[in-house]
């Protein structure tokens, strides 16, 4: 990929997210008539930004860069997020990071200690892309045996979308597969050239259109804490809260925990599971090599 393709991506986040305000929404009279194109205009964001049309067109042809106070003001008008935000600011090379030249990943030795510590809550740490680099018992038993994924496809976004019964585990699967996108979608920014980002997003792409057509969509998350109804096939209904930790050691690496409130439904429930696993004899991941 060439050292464009990172304005280029601006180019088309700034184009989605000015197609889904209307001028009323950003306090503009609306005009007469039929407009040409959904949204704003760019010299509508131009003026609201207090920069020339042709400096915010070339903005979003992807032919300059632009200072980070422009970035800051565009990020206003266009009512971004925080997430949208940091990921504008990385698109357009204020804090990207380009792709580290290195073989896989291996997780690190203190996450693993708290993994093997963890046994009456589901974990896993996740690295670039979202590739799966470690788990406990109990995130086997609640999600899948991940030893029985082949390395090279133990990636999380691919799992949703590639492993039919992830559709039938997770109550609001668009939720949380929109959700997957979006986070792949912030990683592309930091990363644009790594090449396996680049061989899952096409691959995914190739296989659902559901991704294509939400990758299209130019949505960005991070990975941060949120709430997940599961419909497991052997405990039935969890509510379960999710949080992320990021590694200082290395910050591509992630802890996700699954946990409910004690005396819930949901904690009896993982009792059961945890009890379950050990049954069935699922393994935890091994500690790195």
């Amino acid at each position: 990929m060439s050292s464009n393709v990172p304005l280029n991506e601006l180019g088309e986040f700034l184009k989605k997210r000015r197609s889904e305000l209307s001028p009323r929404a950003v306090g503009l009279p609306e005009a007469g008539g039929p407009r040409r194109v959904a949204g704003l205009r760019r010299e509508e964001v131009a003026q609201l930004a207090s920069i020339s049309t042709d400096y915010y067109t070339r903005l979003e042809q992807g032919r300059m860069q632009a200072s980070a106070p422009v970035l800051d003001t565009i990020a206003r008008v266009l009512h971004l997020d925080d997430d949208e935000r940091g990921y504008l600011f990385q698109l357009a090379g204020r804090t990207t990071i380009r792709a580290r030249r290195h073989g896989r990943q291996k997780v690190q030795p203190q996450l693993q200690r708290v993994l093997d510590d963890l046994t009456a809550t589901p974990a896993i740490v996740q690295g670039r892309r979202g590739d799966i680099l470690a788990w406990n018992a109990l995130a086997a038993a609640l999600v899948t045996d991940f030893s029985r994924i082949p390395e090279k496809h133990r990636n999380y976004p691919r799992l949703i979308f590639i492993d039919p019964a992830m559709r039938t585990l997770y109550a609001d699967w668009e939720s949380s597969a929109r959700i997957a996108v979006s986070q792949v979608r912030m990683e592309a920014a930091q990363y644009p050239e790594d090449p396996r980002l680049i061989e899952l997003v096409g691959e995914l792409s190739t296989r659902d259109k559901q991704f294509a057509q939400w990758w299209g969509d130019h949505k960005v998350a991070a990975r941060t804490v949120g709430t997940k109804t599961l419909n497991h096939p052997v405990v039935g209904e969890l509510v379960l809260d999710w949080d992320t930790l990021t590694a200082n050691t290395d910050p591509d690496q992630h802890l996700t925990v699954w946990t409910a409130a004690p005396g819930s439904p949901t904690h009896e429930r993982l009792r059961i599971l945890a009890s379950w696993a050990a049954d069935q004899h699922l393994s935890p991941s091994s500690t790195p090599r």
